[in-house]
């Protein structure tokens, strides 16, 4: 028991290490436009966990930029959607709407509001082609 104990906490340590090395490559000096574009180049060559770390460092680097977070989140979201994971897109696809319903929910850019429940609601067709099956 305690030799799979040493044997989790390596493979923990070496993911840990992995997924920081990964974002210690991102330059810190890449503006969230930079850090979009990318994004959209690893998304566009299908290396979706490459693209979603992009859009992770600019929910950590500028956390204060509405319109940079919203779009990351929806990137994030629809990553997983093109995934067809369908449940994991769908909790980010509501963490993000959520954000509408806040005080300052008004100040946020609506195209990302709109789109998501548009793929949402795509999200539940498939569902429902898969049920059918």
């Amino acid at each position: 028991m305690e030799n799979m104990k040493v044997i989790y906490m390596s493979i923990f340590c070496l993911l840990l290490f992995a997924c920081a090395s990964d974002r210690n490559v991102i330059p810190q000096d890449l503006t969230p436009g930079n850090l979009v574009q990318k994004a959209q180049e690893e998304a566009d060559n299908n290396n979706y966990n490459r693209a979603a770390l992009f859009y992770n460092a600019i929910l950590e680097r500028f956390p204060d930029d509405r319109a940079a977070v919203c779009g990351a989140q929806y990137e994030i979201a629809f990553i997983y959607y093109k995934q067809k994971k369908y449940d994991e897109a769908e909790q980010e696809f509501n963490v993000l709407l959520d954000r509408y319903g806040d005080s300052d929910g008004d100040l946020l850019p609506q195209k990302y509001y709109i789109l998501s429940n548009i793929v949402l609601e795509n999200i539940n067709k498939a569902r429902q082609k898969q049920k059918k099956k």
